[in-house]
């Protein structure tokens, strides 16, 4: 193959950075002599599409899936589909498509075109998502559960963590760092939890937990979009100086930096996690973090059992801070660097974009 290897990234949209931000960090960071990447989206809106343009990729506006029904127009529909994936002579398509649909895949199998999907969460259960599998050429899990879904499948299965750029998460000092829009004293352990509030985050574990520790010492900043009807829920129950919500952040780093200690509390319901990004940029800042003992979280914590807890156990937490709280100074600066150390050698974003390369270039035998 002399020319370069045109790459379609699809995804429905940019509206919040989420799975945008892997597929930017994966498109910025692929070896553009050998690859030549494209992005399909629904639409320009939402805040991320910005950033997403200054990659400075060819980005198609299109639908790229198709409703089943009614069902006398779906091959019409389809056939669309199939027609702008031929008519760009695509040479491979990676889809980060959330959902079940099976309209993208057929349409690049009419293409003749290699179909690859990233498995993003641990929704399962129907016809669609098997249909969406026996169409793809690859299916990319990023935690090993996941992998129960395709024993039928199984040879088309490749396990790839997401990764965090460790340029830009790095070791944070404590020391210098001013957080105007919180209210701190010098002795507070910071716990810090940063999620876009949905309920299956399960904030309000957390902080019933630190309720019951009565430590006025320790603290609680949730940091992430709260703009709907969960988070104005917590908000109005539970917010105080011990407990701060302190919205959407472009940036969390400083919020990192002030953190004694990184709680992801994700309740063992619903989609659940896939491959948590925010505790990978906790522990790539040198923090300690603890978590609910789900798919995802403890593929990160592997090496760290004590710093898993029960999904939805309010006591089990409780006792992992109380823990971590009373952790001498050395303990826990040893824990955080064998974090640290674990993030560098697993969850590196090179690695991740390495493994995609290979995985690219060995479908299209390059």
């Amino acid at each position: 193959m002399t020319r370069r290897i045109k790459i379609l990234f699809t995804i429905p949209n940019f509206d919040t950075a989420g799975s945008g931000k892997v597929v930017y960090d994966l498109v910025n960071g692929l070896d553009k002599t050998i690859f030549d990447p494209e992005i399909c989206c629904f639409h320009d809106r939402g805040d991320y599409f910005k950033t997403i343009e200054t990659l400075g990729v060819k980005i198609h506006i299109f639908a790229f899936t198709t409703d089943y029904k009614p069902f006398v127009g779906f091959p019409y529909r389809v056939f669309k589909i199939y027609k702008f994936f031929k008519t760009h002579h695509f040479d491979l398509i990676h889809s980060w498509h959330w959902s079940s649909d099976f309209s993208e895949p057929l349409a690049a199998k009419l293409a003749r075109i290699p179909f690859v999907y990233t498995k993003k969460a641990m929704g399962w259960g129907n016809k669609a998502w098997r249909y969406r599998s026996w169409l793809s050429t690859k299916i990319i899990t990023i935690n090993n559960d996941m992998q129960s879904f395709f024993s039928r499948v199984k040879h088309k299965v490749v396990n790839i963590p997401l990764g965090v750029d460790i340029g830009f998460f790095k070791p944070l000092e404590r020391k210098g760092v001013v957080l105007e829009d919180c209210k701190i004293n010098d002795n507070d352990f910071i716990i810090v939890s940063i999620a876009n509030l949905v309920p299956v985050k399960g904030i309000e574990i957390l902080i019933e937990a630190v309720r019951l520790l009565n430590n006025p010492r320790i603290k609680v900043f949730i940091v992430g979009n709260n703009e709907n009807v969960y988070g104005r829920t917590l908000k109005s129950k539970y917010e105080n100086s011990q407990f701060q919500f302190l919205g959407k952040k472009s940036d969390v780093r400083p919020y990192l930096a002030k953190a004694n200690l990184f709680v992801i509390p994700t309740k063992d319901e619903g989609r659940k996690e896939g491959l948590p990004i925010a505790p990978l940029e906790a522990m790539a800042s040198q923090r300690v973090v603890i978590g609910s003992n789900i798919s995802g979280i403890k593929d990160i914590l592997k090496p760290f059992p004590e710093c898993l807890f029960k999904p939805d156990d309010i006591n089990d937490l409780l006792n992992s801070i109380k823990l971590m709280f009373e952790m001498k100074t050395p303990e826990r600066q040893k824990l955080e660097q064998a974090m640290f150390i674990h993030l560098h050698k697993n969850f590196g974003l090179k690695k991740c974009i390495i493994s995609h390369e290979k995985l690219y270039k060995s479908i299209l035998k390059y």
